[in-house]
């Protein structure tokens, strides 16, 4: 079994939701030595989250963003959680509804995805930096 592991850090991006996949694959090229396997991709943040999705179409990205903001609204009075902003709160709960990791599985050294699916960092704050994120590829 084979195990490789990187951090990396990816520019900043709007709020919104972000292709990421050449990003992820270009930083661990060690996903060509594994035949049979997986890809794991976390995000070390609690504002932004991964999920995968339609890889071509960019207005999926647009609906996501609409439907998560009226899903998860800024300014509510229940909000407790208020000292970092309005867009702070929903961000923490759109994270944990999205989630922080997503797996893949590699087949003869590519990552074995749909052809209309790719990575999506989702980026819930409206100032963010740039994310980190661990990736690990294991297989043999």
């Amino acid at each position: 079994m084979k195990y490789f592991q990187k951090e990396i850090q990816l520019q900043s991006f709007n709020r919104g939701y972000h292709l990421i996949t050449e990003s992820v694959i270009s930083a661990i090229p060690e996903i060509a030595e594994v035949q049979i396997g997986q890809l794991q991709v976390f995000i070390k943040h609690t504002s932004a989250s991964l999920t995968i999705n339609e890889n071509a179409d960019p207005t999926v990205r647009l609906d996501f963003e609409s439907h998560l903001n009226k899903i998860v609204p800024e300014n509510q009075p229940y909000y407790k959680h208020v000292c970092e902003g309005p867009d702070d709160m929903p961000a923490h709960i759109k994270t944990s509804l999205i989630g922080t990791s997503i797996q893949i599985p590699i087949t003869n050294g590519r990552l074995n995805l749909g052809i209309w699916q790719g990575i999506y960092l989702c980026e819930h704050r409206n100032d963010a930096s740039g994310r980190r994120l661990v990736v690990t590829v294991f297989g043999k």
